[in-house]
Order: C-alpha cells, then sequence, then structure tokens
C-alpha cells in the first residue's frame, strides 16, 4: 500500500513540531492554544493577521515563519469560517487545506492545534475530522520514479516526500484516537482504490487485480476468485466476450464481508466494473487519451476500497462485493460488431459496439448476484460513458436507480460526503432504443442519451431487487482536483458508500 503519514495525537499542551498549524474562526476568534502562542510571540500573530488583512474567513490563511520566541519554524493559520457552522466534511476538507499549506515547503514532521474557536463539536471529532482530510491530502502515487531528488519538484512529488509525521494536538488524545479508527478506515480504502486505479495496466491486469483482493482475507473478507473455466460454467457469455481478445483471462472476485450479528440478515451487493485496460476492442478508440483507459476499472476499484473500509472498522452488517474483471483488446479472437452473445441470465446480446464493454461485463455479475446472494439492494459502480461527463461534466457521478428510497438515502449520503450524485432518466423511451431485431437486446441505443441507454441496458439484468447504477466516469479518474484529493486516482465512492452502509444499514450498538 502506498507509504502513510504517521499521525499521531498529543494533549493540546504538549510541544508542536517544527511546523505548527492553528485556526481561527470568522471575525478572528483564536483558541486558548493559539492566543497562548500569540502571546508567547509578542503578538506575532495578531501582527501578522493585520498585515495580512487575515479575518479568519473560510481556508484564508497566513503564513509566520521563524515566529519569535516559539520553537516552530513555521506558524499556519487558517481561517475556519463561522465554527458554529463546520460539518463534518467542512473539518475534513480543513484538514486537507491545511495540509497544502504544510506541504507548501519541505519539513519532516508538522503539528495540528485542533482547537477550532467557537465551536459546539467534541474536540475528539475535530482531531478526528482534521487527521482524515489531512490523510486524504497527503496521498500520492510515485511507485515508480527513481528518482528521489531533483530541482523539478513536479517530478518527484515535491515538499511531500519529506512529510513523514503529523501530530494532531487536542483537548482529549485517547478519545481521539479511538474515534479516528473509523477515520483510518477510510482512509486505507481510499488509498486502496486510489492505488488500484492508478497502477498501469502491464503491472494490474484481471489476474493481478482478483490477487490483489485476495490479499483482504488478512481483514477477514471471505474472497473467492472465478476463473474462466468456472465462468465459463455459470454461462457468463456476455463477460467473457469482452475479454476473449486479450492474452489476459478474465476473472471475477467475490468478497464477502460478513459482520452482521443476525445470521439471518441479507446482504447488501456492490459490483463493480473493472476493465483493466480498454482499447475499444475492434471498436478501438483514437489513440488521443487511451492511456487513461487504465482507469477504466474505477467501479471495481471502489469497490474494493470499500470492503476493505467495512472489514477494517469492523462494520456490523454483510455486505458482498463482485468486481468483473476484464482486458478489452483487439485481436483474431476479439468479439465482432455485429456478434450475438448469451449472458448468464439466457437474453442474448448483439454488439453492436465493443467499445460499450463495461454494460456486458456489468450484465453478468449483476445476475450472478441476484442470483446467489438473493441481496435487499444491490448498488453498481461503472466509468460507464462518457456521455454522463457531457451531462453532468467531472464534479458529479450519475444515478439511475429503480427506488425512490434507495437514492434517498444515497443523496444524503452524499451530501454529508461531499462526493456529489445526480439522479438521472430511467425512463421506457431509453428502453425502446436497445431493442434488437436480431437478438434480445442490443448493447448500444444510438447517438443521443449515450449513459440513459447503458443504464436501460443493465436495467434488463435487474429482476425486482432495489438497484442503483452510478456511472462515476467523470469522478474515479483525471477528476476534479479538491483539497483532500489531488491524485489522478480519487478513490471516489468508498466515502459515500461507508456512510450509505453506515447510516442506512448498520444496527448501533447496545
Amino acid at each position: 500500500m502506498t507509504d502513510r503519514l504517521e499521525v499521531v495525537f498529543s494533549p493540546l499542551t504538549a510541544a508542536t513540531e517544527n511546523v505548527a498549524v492553528a485556526f481561527a474562526s470568522d471575525e478572528l476568534a483564536l483558541g486558548s492554544r493559539l492566543k497562548d502562542l500569540n502571546a508567547k510571540s509578542g503578538g506575532a500573530v495578531l501582527k501578522a493577521a493585520e498585515a495580512g488583512d487575515f479575518k479568519g474567513k473560510a481556508k484564508s490563511a497566513i503564513e509566520i515563519l521563524a515566529p519569535p520566541k516559539l520553537d516552530v519554524t513555521r506558524l499556519i493559520v487558517i481561517g475556519t469560517g463561522k465554527a458554529a457552522d463546520l460539518s463534518d466534511l467542512d473539518r475534513t476538507v480543513l484538514g486537507g487545506t491545511a495540509l497544502g499549506h504544510v506541504l507548501a515547503r519541505k519539513c519532516a514532521s508538522a503539528s495540528f492545534i485542533a482547537e477550532i474557536p467557537d465551536s459546539s463539536e467534541k474536540a475528539d471529532l475535530i482531531a478526528a475530522d482534521v487527521a482524515l482530510g489531512a490523510l486524504l491530502r497527503h496521498y500520492s502515487f510515485k511507485k515508480y520514479l527513481t528518482r528521489k531528488s531533483t530541482s523539478d519538484d513536479s517530478a518527484s512529488n515535491g515538499p511531500r516526500d519529506s512529510l513523514t509525521r503529523l501530530v494532531i494536538h487536542t483537548a482529549d488524545p485517547d478519545k481521539a484516537r479511538t474515534t479516528f479508527l473509523r477515520h483510518k478506515a477510510i482512509a486505507d480504502g481510499v488509498y486502496f482504490a486510489r492505488d488500484l486505479v492508478n497502477e498501469p495496466a502491464n503491472v494490474l491486469g484481471p489476474v493481478e487485480f482478483a490477487e490483489r483482493v485476495k490479499d483482504l482475507e488478512r481483514f477477514g473478507v471471505e474472497v473467492e476468485i472465478l476463473d474462466v473455466p468456472a465462468l465459463e460454467a455459470l454461462k457468463m457469455g456476455s463477460l467473457l466476450s469482452v475479454g476473449q481478445g486479450s492474452v489476459k483471462p478474465s476473472r471475477v472476485a467475490i468478497m464477502q464481508w460478513n459482520g452482521s450479528r443476525s445470521k439471518r440478515a441479507r446482504p447488501i451487493c456492490f459490483v463493480g466494473k473493472g476493465v483493466t485496460f480498454d482499447t475499444g476492442g475492434i471498436s478501438i478508440k483514437p489513440a488521443a487519451g487511451m492511456e487513461d483507459m487504465k482507469g477504466d476499472m474505477g467501479g471495481a476499484a471502489c469497490v474494493s476500497g470499500l470492503m476493505l473500509t467495512l472489514a477494517q472498522r469492523k462494520a456490523n452488517v454483510n455486505v458482498v462485493g463482485l468486481i468483473g474483471c476484464v482486458e478489452n483488446m483487439p485481436s483474431g479472437s476479439s468479439v465482432r460488431p455485429g456478434d450475438i452473445v448469451t449472458s448468464m441470465s439466457g437474453q442474448t446480446i448483439e454488439v453492436l459496439n465493443t467499445d460499450a464493454e463495461g454494460r456486458l461485463v456489468l450484465a453478468d455479475v449483476l445476475w450472478y448476484a441476484q442470483e446467489r446472494f438473493k441481496p435487499k439492494l444491490i448498488v453498481d459502480l461503472a466509468t460507464l460513458t462518457g456521455a454522463i461527463m457531457v451531462a453532468l461534466g467531472k464534479d458529479y457521478a450519475g444515478v439511475y436507480c429503480n427506488d425512490d428510497r434507495l437514492y434517498a438515502d444515497l443523496q444524503n449520503a452524499s451530501a454529508a460526503t461531499g462526493e456529489k450524485i445526480w439522479r438521472m432518466p430511467l425512463d421506457k423511451s431509453f428502453d425502446k432504443l436497445i431493442d434488437s431485431k436480431n437478438a434480445d437486446v442490443k448493447n448500444i441505443g444510438g447517438r443521443w442519451g449515450g449513459a440513459c441507454t447503458a443504464a436501460a441496458f443493465l436495467h434488463r439484468f435487474v429482476k425486482d431487487t432495489p438497484w442503483a447504477h452510478i456511472d462515476v466516469a467523470g469522478t474515479a479518474m483525471d477528476a476534479t482536483r479538491t483539497d483532500i484529493s489531488q491524485s489522478w486516482a480519487s478513490g471516489w465512492g468508498v466515502r459515500l458508500l461507508d456512510k450509505f452502509v453506515g447510516d442506512n444499514h448498520e444496527k448501533p450498538e447496545k
């Protein structure tokens, strides 16, 4: 796993590291610890604030280099805005913002004074939230860089290379450590998902992807890998058709976390598209930008990261994660436009465009999930269509859902985590566009509404189960950079789905 920033919790009265970060709220309200530092430095904090017209507005900052009479090389003060209005997400973003200022210059260690003036929130939660934001911001993928020092910071990810330790100063460090355990589990899941998406396709093919998730067994996840003979026995002709042109054999990985105390509890199923590289097959993509198609398994990466998070925090719920891992390559054995394949459901599919391959993978895995596990609901995630980015850009994922309650629960989780979703129409008019004269269904529906016809296709393989399809083509890779995500691979969806599970499907402790 990617190198991790060490997070340590310490009392407010403890000495700071060589770089210190503190927070000031709207109208320049200072916490008790920052007031002490200001007094000790002869009023340097307030003098710098006045000189820089700093008034504590959200995300504003001042930096004091070599502050007098303080044992720090830098003191950074970050504005929070109105502290009473800060949500969990606001504090997490605050932690990412703060770490961004720390990383602007080289340092081996830093400290956050996790004291927000005028805030009614518990000290442990404030500390855990800002620590999570810092961890998410700190992530970088540099395992293949051989140059460890260079004058060009962009080549080595710059100053962040030197930061290894973060001390969080809080009024209740013991409680903060306990609260942080869940936050760390979330960070672990996001890191895992980001690592998977960032890996090049020559390193992470379908077999290697399955091997990576097999490693989750050490956290208590039951993992089963279905190879090609097993998939053939299950008659997954739709999924297998996508990978038949590649020398890399296809796989389906099934991850089970049985954390519910009730043995009769039906599981929730999460299904992910895991196309480890997508050339488009015979319907080959343009060369420009094709390198990004190593990330066409962002949905499967999210499901894998979620399973790690749930296992790490011992979630009181039964969850099954299923990922279909294939590589879509052109060759003499590739599926051709016009071919008709038979899915596990028995429905025949006319493949008119081999670049509409993700839906062929999901069709069989969705059916298998329903047949074997009889779940109470299914959520699938896939980097499915460029059309969703035309509709929503790169900040929102599109959601197609057959159940209003399920969508409402996902929307609430979205609002809480900042991983944005928008409901799209699952309408019968789109379903008509995928009717085929030669088979039960065709895999494309024409030029218009591409994301909607893709969802309509998937809907044909969903029974009466509550189901949501999340198109993450714009959010899983090369998404908009934020204060808590600076990576090409965002790990999008892990935090959203963990919140969704925790709020709606875990029974509280008695």
